[in-house]
C-alpha cells in the first residue's frame, strides 16, 4: 500500500527529549531507496522513526527496554484502527478522586513534580485508565498522560525536583508556564484527540515490543539503531533517569518497589545499561552489528558522540562491505548547546 492511499496521518508532536520526529521525514528519505521490506526500530523512543516507516508501507517492528516507550510504540505504530470514544477520554479526564484506588503519586511525590491537586488527579486517571481491557485503548491513553505530563514540566524533565519553577512569582521571557498552568484534563483531551488522529493501517503486521535488541531474532531487512547518546566527553543520556516517572506510570502496580526513597526526585533505583556507559558502549555496538550482520544497518549518531564515526565506520565494516555517511548539518535539538555537533546516518550494507 503506498503513503498516498492513507489518508495522510501525521506522527503527534513530542516534547521527549531526543525525539527524532523533526528528523524522520529525512532518515526515512535517505534509506527509501533500499531494498527492505521488514524493518525494526531497536531503540524506538517515541516511535517517531518506525511511525514514517510505517506511514511509508513498511511492516515495522518498534522495539525499546523502556515500558512507557513500548505503549506509545503499541498505540502509535501496532494499533491498526482502535480509537478512544469521547466518553472514554472524558472518563480518564475527569476521573473519580475519591474512589478506592491507590494513592501512590500523591503519597511519595508531593512537592516534587506537580501540586497536590496534580498529584490526586494522576492518581485518579491512571486508575481509570487501567480499567481499560483493550491493551490499545490502554495504550493511547498511556499515551496522552506521558505527553501531558511531559508538558507541564520544566524543561520536559524528570531530572529533579523543580516544581517551585513552576510557581516562583517572578518576570519569564518565555511562554512555557501558561502550558504548565494549563489543567491536566486539558492537555490530556487534547492529546488524545490528536492520538485518535494519527492512527491507520498501512496493510502490514506492525509491532511493539518492549526488551533488550539483542534478544530479538534476526529476521529483518533493514535495522535501524538510535541507542542512547553518550557525547565525545563521556556524558551519557539516560532516559530511565530523564523520563522514571513517566516509566513508573506505565509500571504502576510495581512502582513502589522500584522507588530509590534516597534520592530527592524519587528516581527509580539504578540497573546497568551498556548504551550509558562509555567504558562498555564500544562492545555493545559491535556486538550487535554482528548479531543483525544479515541485514542492512542504519544509525542515526552525532558526530561528536562515543564510539567516534570513524570507530562506527570500522565496527560497520567488520559486517559490511560497503558503510556510507550522510550528514543532516542544520539541525539542533531542542534545549541543546551545542553548536558543533550535527546529526548523522551510518548505513552499512
Amino acid at each position: 500500500m503506498q503513503p498516498d492511499l492513507f489518508a495522510n496521518p501525521q506522527m503527534p508532536k513530542t516534547r521527549y527529549q531526543g525525539s527524532k520526529r523533526k528528523l524522520a521525514t529525512w532518515i526515512a528519505d535517505c534509506i527509501d531507496h533500499l531494498d527492505c521490506h521488514a524493518i525494526l526500530d531497536a531503540f524506538s523512543g517515541t516511535a517517531s522513526v518506525g511511525y514514517e516507516l510505517k506511514r511509508r508501507g513498511r511492516q515495522v517492528t518498534c522495539n525499546d527496554l523502556l515500558r512507557f516507550n513500548h505503549l506509545i510504540a503499541t498505540a502509535l505504530v501496532e494499533n491498526r484502527s482502535v480509537r478512544l470514544a469521547d466518553d472514554t477520554i472524558n472518563a480518564v479526564a475527569q476521573p473519580d478522586q475519591s474512589g478506592n484506588h491507590e494513592r501512590l503519586i500523591e503519597q511519595h511525590f508531593s512537592g516534587i513534580y506537580f501540586t497536590d491537586d496534580e498529584n490526586r488527579w494522576l492518581d485518579a486517571a491512571i486508575h481509570a485508565i487501567r480499567q481499560l481491557s483493550d491493551p490499545h485503548e490502554s495504550a493511547i491513553a498511556h499515551h496522552a498522560l506521558f505527553q501531558a505530563a511531559i508538558a507541564k514540566r520544566p524543561y520536559n524533565l524528570f531530572h529533579r525536583r523543580n516544581l517551585y519553577m513552576r510557581s516562583a512569582d517572578v518576570e519569564r521571557s518565555f511562554g512555557n508556564k501558561a502550558t504548565w498552568d494549563t489543567p491536566f484534563d486539558v492537555h490530556f483531551t487534547r492529546l488524545a484527540t490528536e492520538a485518535n488522529a494519527a492512527i491507520f493501517d498501512n496493510g502490514q503486521n506492525c509491532v511493539a515490543r518492549c526488551g533488550d535488541a539483542m534478544s530479538i531474532e534476526p529476521a529483518f531487512d533493514l535495522v535501524y539503531i538510535d541507542p542512547p547518546y553518550i557525547n565525545g566527553k563521556g556524558q551519557g543520556v539516560d532516559y530511565r533517569d530523564f523520563y522514571h516517572f513517566l516509566e513508573g506510570i506505565a509500571d504502576y502496580p510495581n512502582w513502589r518497589q522500584r522507588i530509590d526513597m534516597s534520592s530527592k526526585h524519587r528516581r527509580l533505583i539504578r540497573t546497568p545499561n551498556p548504551w550509558t556507559n562509555p567504558a562498555t558502549i564500544h562492545d555493545a555496538f559491535c556486538e550487535l552489528f554482528e548479531h543483525f550482520a544479515d541485514a542492512t544497518l542504519v544509525v542515526s549518531y552525532r558526530s561528536d558522540g562515543t564510539p567516534s564515526i570513524d570507530e562506527l565506520v570500522a565496527m560497520l565494516k567488520r559486517v559490511k562491505q560497503t558503510v556510507d555517511v550522510i550528514r543532516y548539518d542544520a539541525y539542533q535539538y531542542a534545549l541543546s548547546t551545542n553548536r558543533t555537533s550535527r546529526e548523522v546516518l551510518l548505513i552499512g550494507r
